[in-house]
């Protein structure tokens, strides 16, 4: 199972940018999905996150600006980040809660993965 993430890049304040980040492999089902950061010198914090149903929860640093959604079909997360400021400079990383099919078919339990990160720069 891999988490593949796209769509950072270095934009200037007040601009937007759109985070994908899509799950490959074996899989069964895929639970809960998010999206951490972890800026220079910062610890790694949770940033957004949802649920199969589609429930949400936000850093309060970005709620109102930041948009996490996801397509099941495509087993795929999105962050849609608006009105960015420079202290949304960070690499951005994804996690999901998948359960995979193993060697001999059965399936594991669920098991949290994370994708390889990408970068966001948001200049003054």
């Amino acid at each position: 199972v891999q988490l593949q993430a796209s769509g950072g890049g270095l934009v200037q304040a007040g601009g937007s940018l759109t985070l994908s980040c899509a799950a490959s492999g074996s899989i069964f089902e895929i639970h809960n999905m998010g999206w951490y950061r972890q800026a220079p010198g910062k610890q790694r914090e949770v940033v957004a996150s949802i649920t199969v149903g589609g429930i949400t929860n936000y850093a309060g640093s970005v709620k109102g600006r930041f948009t996490i959604s996801r397509d099941n079909a495509k087993n795929t997360v999105y962050l849609q980040m608006n009105h960015l400021k420079p202290e949304d400079t960070a690499v951005y990383y994804c996690t999901a809660q998948i359960r995979r099919y193993c060697d001999d078919s059965s399936v594991g339990p669920p098991r949290d993965h994370w994708g390889q990160g990408t970068q966001v720069t948001v200049s003054s």
